[in-house]
C-alpha cells in the first residue's frame, strides 16, 4: 500500500486516465450536530443484496434521496447547492442526490467498486463524499488492480472523485479492528449511482 496522495489539503491531484481526486479537510460546518441529528434522525434501512453468489446482508446501513425528496437536515441542501457551485466548472450541471451510508462500526465495509450505475458507466462526472464521526481508510486503486493507495479523511472532510475516477479507478472502506460509528455523505448528479 503506498502512502496518502495528498501532503496538504485542500488539493487536487490528478490520477490517470483522465481521473482526479480533490480533497478539503475540515469542509463541513458544525459536523458534529449533523452527524448527531443525521445518525438519530434518518430512517437507516438494511439491504440485503446479490454478491458472490449468495443474498447476503449488505455490511452497513442505507438511505437514499433523489431529486427532490425532502432531506433530513437542511445542512444536506445547502451542500448540495455549495457543491454544485464548486464543482460547476467540471460538471455543468448540479448535484440532485444524496445517498447516506452509516457504518456502525469496524466490521461495516464497502467492497471495491466505482459508481458505475447509470451514466456514471460511461460519462465523467464528480461524486462527492462528506465523511462524518470517525475516521476511517479510505482505499483507491486503479481498476482491474494495481497497488492500493489509503486516504485519511477525517471528520467533516470532503472528498470529491472526478473526471474518469469512477469508471478507470476504484474505491473501498476495508473492515477495520476497531472504529466508532462513520456516516458517508454522498453527492451525484442526476442518473448517477
Amino acid at each position: 500500500m503506498q502512502d496518502s496522495l495528498f501532503d496538504v489539503a485542500p488539493h487536487r491531484r490528478d490520477l490517470s486516465d483522465g481521473a482526479w481526486l480533490d480533497l478539503r479537510t475540515g469542509w463541513q460546518p458544525g459536523a458534529d450536530d449533523l452527524f448527531t441529528a443525521l445518525h438519530r434522525d434518518v430512517p437507516w434501512v438494511a439491504e440485503r443484496r446479490r454478491m458472490y453468489e449468495r443474498t447476503l446482508p449488505v455490511p452497513r446501513l442505507l438511505r437514499f434521496y433523489d431529486a427532490g425528496a425532502a432531506l433530513p437536515h437542511r445542512a444536506l441542501g445547502e451542500a448540495l447547492a455549495q457543491l454544485t457551485e464548486l464543482y460547476w466548472d467540471d460538471l455543468r450541471e448540479p448535484f440532485t442526490s444524496v445517498g447516506l451510508c452509516l457504518y456502525r462500526d469496524g466490521s461495516d465495509s464497502v467492497a471495491w467498486h466505482g459508481d458505475t450505475i447509470g451514466r456514471g458507466a460511461t460519462d465523467d462526472t464528480v461524486v462527492a463524499i462528506v465523511s462524518l464521526g470517525a475516521a476511517r481508510p479510505f482505499l483507491m486503486r486503479p481498476r482491474g488492480g494495481g497497488p492500493s493507495t489509503k486516504l485519511h479523511i477525517g471528520h467533516g472532510d470532503l472528498l470529491a472523485m472526478g473526471g474518469s475516477a469512477q469508471r478507470t479507478w476504484e474505491h473501498a472502506v476495508p473492515k477495520v479492528p476497531h472504529a466508532g460509528p462513520r456516516i458517508s455523505v454522498q453527492f451525484r448528479t442526476a442518473g448517477v449511482r
